[in-house]
């Protein structure tokens, strides 16, 4: 054997640059000539260009009996024009490479486009055909329908989806729109057709109320132009000022217990309503829910997925329901605070048990510096990452945009979550989730949890069909 020792050369080891500072892109505001609002924001090397026009018709519009017309109107704006018909339409898209979504929520009807930038223009056509002169065919809306009613058995055997109609259901009075379901019910579906659908865009969509967030690169575009020859071409009557009535929401500490004989899991929700963006409260909230509920080495997942086994993950989180600025609407945003998972039926009473301690010790503890430090790295450390794409950009800006939300309010909120103080965030998450204001929504056998979750006290129980 040789003696010869063998010798390696190594390339150096690479070290590492200073971070480049980065702050969430601040878009450009303009106005067309036709009143629609329109926020650009040009993204070097983004050549996929997106956009989210965001319409100005909520669900709390919709007419009486009539829940669920906002998505079927939603959905309908892609099946013809007044130049193409469906497939005509959907073949055009095809050719762009693009592709068109919509949805509509609480705060209104969202559309969503992203094509090549290359082809935007061709695109964008398309999407102000789509808005300015939809055909809503009869057999095309009676499709839709019929494809919603399918859906709406199929919700309500999904645990998750089940719980968060109930809890919606318990929070809320029945005549306020928050109460129900979202895309609505199948009683209200059906008395959809296509006559409902056209007045209800004709008494909602129309540019001057509406919003156009553009996000992309647009070096080699003419990007004044591309609007002006398409979305510039949509017109409409004046913007309708809303008006936004007080909602009041029931968080008596309660359990609600929907029945699933022989569910072999419980699935969880647990929540109250709260603070909205427009809060002072809200990055502390958002902070302190992070520490709750927001990762895998949360409290909640620490203690019942960690330390206990019961679950595969438990979240914290707040999402906004309706968004207004108290100073011009009068009344105050909502926000669903809540914690939602699931776990086996045997162990519901202590997994509910536990996530109620977990509760008391953070209001009798206190979050740790630890705890707050890591949350802040993981909300703001990553939000370059969160953002690289075009389209979440543009989904960002149009959130704010329903939100009344000024256009430097995501910019804003990273530099408020790292002042935010360890004590700060305490006091808002003990706040958000009071251990006697919360309602308890499960999903499961109740036969087998009524009883063990009767003698945790965490307030009346009540068992309702499946």
């Amino acid at each position: 054997m040789s003696d010869t020792a063998a010798t390696m050369t190594f390339h150096p080891q690479p070290k590492p640059g200073l971070a480049k500072p980065w702050a969430f892109p601040a878009p450009e505001r303009a106005t067309l000539p036709n009143g629609l609002t329109v926020l650009r924001c040009h993204r070097p090397g983004q050549q996929v260009v997106a956009v989210e026009i965001s319409l100005d018709a909520p669900l709390d519009a919709e007419p009486a009996g009539l829940d669920g017309v906002a998505t079927i109107m939603a959905r309908a704006l892609s099946e013809g024009t007044d130049k193409h018909d469906a497939e005509e339409f959907a073949a055009e898209l095809e050719r762009c490479g693009a592709t068109l979504d919509a949805h509509a929520d609480h705060p209104g009807v969202r559309v969503s486009l992203e094509v090549p930038a290359s082809r935007l223009h061709k695109a964008l056509s398309l999407l102000a055909d789509a808005l300015r002169a939809p055909a809503f065919p009869d057999g095309e809306v009676e499709r839709l329908v019929q494809n919603r009613l399918d859906e709406i058995p199929h919700e309500l055997a999904n645990p998750a989806r089940r719980a968060s109609m109930a809890l919606s259901k318990e929070l809320f009075p029945a005549d306020v729109r928050m109460s129900r379901p979202r895309q609505g019910t199948e009683e209200t579906v059906a008395r959809i057709d296509a006559a409902s659908v056209r007045a209800f865009y004709e008494a909602h969509v129309r540019p001057a109320s509406a919003t156009a967030v553009v996000v992309g690169d647009f070096t080699d575009l003419d990007l004044d132009q591309a609007l002006a020859d398409t979305l510039g071409s949509w017109t409409g009557g004046p913007a309708r000022k809303r008006s936004y009535p007080a909602i009041t929401a029931d968080d008596t500490g309660r359990v609600v217990i929907v029945d699933r004989p022989g569910a072999v899991q419980t699935q969880l929700l647990i929540g109250r309503v709260g603070a909205d963006r427009h809060d002072r409260v809200w990055p502390a909230q958002v902070l302190g829910t992070y520490c709750l509920g927001g990762t895998l080495t949360s409290r909640l997942d620490r203690v019942l997925r960690e330390e206990k086994g019961y679950t595969y993950g438990v979240r914290a989180f707040g999402q906004v329901l309706r968004s207004v600025d108290p100073a011009t609407a009068g009344v105050s945003g909502i926000a669903m605070l809540a914690i939602s998972g699931s776990v086996a039926t045997e162990v519901t009473g202590p997994a509910l048990e536990d996530a109620w301690k977990v509760l008391r010790t953070l209001a009798e503890e206190g979050l740790t510096d630890d705890e707050r430090e890591a949350a802040v790295q993981n909300l703001v450390g990553v939000a370059p990452l969160r953002f690289e794409t075009a389209a979440a950009v543009a989904n960002t800006l149009a959130d704010q945009v329903e939100q009344q939300l000024p256009d430097d309010f995501q910019g804003k909120l990273y530099a408020r979550l790292a002042e935010t103080g360890t004590v700060e965030a305490t006091a808002a998450v003990v706040s958000a989730f009071p251990g006697d204001r919360l309602v308890t929504v499960l999903v499961g056998d109740a036969s087998a949890i009524e009883e063990p979750v009767r003698a945790l006290g965490i307030g009346e129980v009540r068992v309702v069909s499946g």
